[in-house]
């Protein structure tokens, strides 16, 4: 079973454990997690009395490699001045950060229209490191804590379904309500992942491309060192692409820089938004509706936005 450190998983994680069969569960650290939920999720295992959650990581060593060698050929040939071309390459070494070292070999992040990290960081590492290897020796179930009521989409997806991998996905809390859902956590005595208590509605990436208004202002509020990683990671992507140019939200102008249309707001610029009404930078396109989750992957491997 998939386990996010986010509280339908680990739900999912405790109705296994009642089953009485023996299982494995799995998460995949994307490299953007908060220390909360890595600590949380190493010890499940020592609260429940459950197995222990065995974690799994993408490498993108040969993307990154194979990256360069494009940008080194090809970029020259377009014109790309070669101080540029240099200093991306540089960059095309593995930091060992799944999340950074995706976004490098890609030259841009993730975003809700393109959001190829749910894959890349959590269904192929999860798929190909513990999923494939099980189904050599016999049939592989998979546990998924994804429940109808998190959105529309999600409201769709079937109880059990075939999987590409060979595997069937089950959805044993599908119908389940939220309040089932502490319940649970009561019934074993289990306190929840201690960041919904501080005021966030999901424990996944942090930040995530899928981020609301409210979220990013808290994100800023009480962890602002994620919002400095955030930036520092702009700036590293920003020099391995070929625009220049790259923000971890969508690339929307900066209303107030009309002045300047090719510049795009980065993370700082936008935690200084989340902190105003409708009468601020009108940013909402694209983090006011952000509501449930915006997980594409039929694994639900995202935690979902409702607290």
């Amino acid at each position: 079973m998939s386990v996010s450190g986010g509280k339908d998983s680990t739900a999912v994680y405790l109705l296994a454990l009642e089953s009485g069969r023996p299982f494995r569960a799995v998460f995949a650290d994307t490299g953007n997690e908060h220390e909360a939920t890595l600590e949380y999720v190493a010890r499940l295992h020592a609260r429940t009395g459950g197995p222990k959650v065995e974690t799994v990581r993408a490498d993108f060593t040969r993307q990154l490699a194979q990256h360069r060698a494009y940008l080194l050929r090809e970029w020259p040939k377009q014109g790309i001045p070669d101080a540029i071309v240099q200093r991306a390459a540089e960059l095309h070494e593995p930091i060992g950060n799944p999340f950074l070292d995706l976004c490098i070999s890609r030259g841009r992040f993730p975003s809700r229209m393109a959001q190829f990290c749910t894959e890349e960081l959590k269904e192929i590492p999860i798929t190909t490191q513990v999923v494939g290897p099980m189904r050599q020796a016999g049939p592989v179930l998979q546990w998924i804590g994804v429940r109808a009521d998190e959105s529309r989409n999600r409201a769709l997806q079937p109880r059990y379904h075939r999987h590409e991998s060979g595997s069937t996905i089950w959805r044993p809390i599908f119908r389940w309500n939220i309040d089932a859902v502490w319940a649970q956590h009561r019934k074993h005595r289990l306190r929840p992942n201690p960041l919904y208590a501080q005021g966030m509605s999901r424990v996944g990436c942090m930040p995530c491309v899928n981020c609301r208004k409210s979220e990013l202002r808290g994100i800023a509020q009480r962890f602002p060192d994620h919002i400095d990683r955030i930036d520092a990671w702009e700036a590293i992507v920003t020099a391995v692409s070929k625009r220049q140019s790259a923000t971890f939200f969508p690339a929307v102008t900066d209303p107030t820089h009309a002045d300047r249309p090719t510049t795009y707001p980065r993370i700082r610029t936008l935690v200084e938004w989340s902190h105003t009404s409708r009468g601020g930078r009108q940013f909402a396109l694209f983090f006011d509706q952000q509501s449930g989750s915006g997980c594409s992957s039929e694994l639900g491997l995202c935690e979902g936005g409702a607290a």
